[in-house]
């Protein structure tokens, strides 16, 4: 039996893990100071403990991609390494365009080892619309390859949606953006409306997107999409939302605002993780995005009769967190 011990790395909100052909783990997440993107690997998921962190890319000087680098992802497709990450204009060039000013960003890396070889700068992935976008996540399914992302539409209440679109290339959309969901649930809304951070699990004939819901403290939540894997994904009636959270905050575990997970494998490659990031005390009111709090953490989950993830309660950090 594999044992995960939570956490699993301090201050790393938005965490990533990926199982790579080449036999290791790569992890990526946002760095506490939003200021560059950071990989690490291993052979095993305990190992990216005291895998030294590589720089690979930094936040430039001025200009659209100069402040709060969030929620970095990787990616390997057709061959080739690629890093989605948000950015937004820094408060000197914009003063009043800070917070809600990013926008959707791609670095490309042709090495066999991404922590090697030199990154480049693919620009900005276009949306419908000049809006306050993040989170973006990709996925296969029979050939296309999907972009699933949080964005702000200006005619809606709120802080983002979650749309999808088929992709043309890593770095470019094919086809007209199609709305998920829109924060419209009592759980979606505390303080602030928000549906954000999806990340993609294909299990039992379905295709699942978790999410995440409210604002960035205890009230975090995560949410689930589901539809049939031979169903039109371009049509949003093919997915069917969660009316409950499917995984939130434990006052008894004191995990607050589990959420922006991403999913991976245990190392004997049947056994599925869930990797979030939650807090270990509430925000306490303060202005949750400043407060570096948010650490990686791991579990194992199982399914129900009918094919449905089933992630229980996120585990204290006293109870290691186990695979078979």
């Amino acid at each position: 039996m594999t044992v995960y011990e939570n956490p699993l790395l301090l201050k790393q909100a938005d965490p990533f893990i990926y199982k790579h052909q080449d036999g290791y783990y790569y992890f990526i997440a946002s760095a506490p100071e939003f200021d560059r993107i950071e990989l690490r690997r291993a052979e095993t998921i305990n190992g990216l403990r005291e895998a030294e962190p590589v720089t690979v890319w930094r936040k430039h000087e001025e200009g659209p991609m100069s402040s709060l680098i969030w929620a970095p992802e990787l990616h390997y497709i057709e061959g080739k390494w690629f890093i989605y990450f948000a950015a937004a204009p820094n408060e000197e060039s914009h003063p009043e365009h800070k917070t809600f000013q990013h926008r959707m960003y791609v670095i490309q890396n042709s090495s066999s080892n991404p922590l090697e070889g030199s990154w480049e700068e693919k620009g900005q992935v276009k949306t419908d619309w000049e809006s306050f976008c993040l989170d973006a996540t990709v996925f296969e399914q029979k050939g296309t390859y999907y972009y699933v992302w949080a964005q702000k539409d200006p005619s809606i209440l709120g802080n983002s949606n979650l749309y999808i679109a088929e992709m043309e290339n890593p770095w470019t959309l094919k086809s007209k953006q199609v709305m998920l969901t829109k924060p419209d649930l009592e759980w979606e809304m505390r303080k602030i409306p928000v549906n954000e951070g999806p990340a993609v699990l294909k299990r039992n004939g379905k295709i699942f997107i978790t999410y995440s819901a409210s604002a960035t403290d205890e009230n975090y939540a995560m949410g689930l999409l589901t539809a049939d894997e031979n169903a039109d994904l371009l049509d949003a009636a093919s997915w069917e939302k969660s009316k409950q959270p499917v995984f939130q905050t434990s006052e008894e575990n004191k995990k607050f605002g589990p959420g922006h997970n991403s999913f991976t494998v245990a190392e004997d490659e049947t056994t599925d993780l869930l990797v979030y990031h939650a807090r270990d005390q509430k925000t306490g009111g303060g202005e949750a995005l400043n407060d570096a709090g948010r650490h990686a953490c791991i579990q194992s989950f199982t399914y129900d009769e009918k094919g449905y993830p089933q992630f229980g309660e996120p585990q204290p950090n006293t109870e290691p967190a186990s695979a078979l």
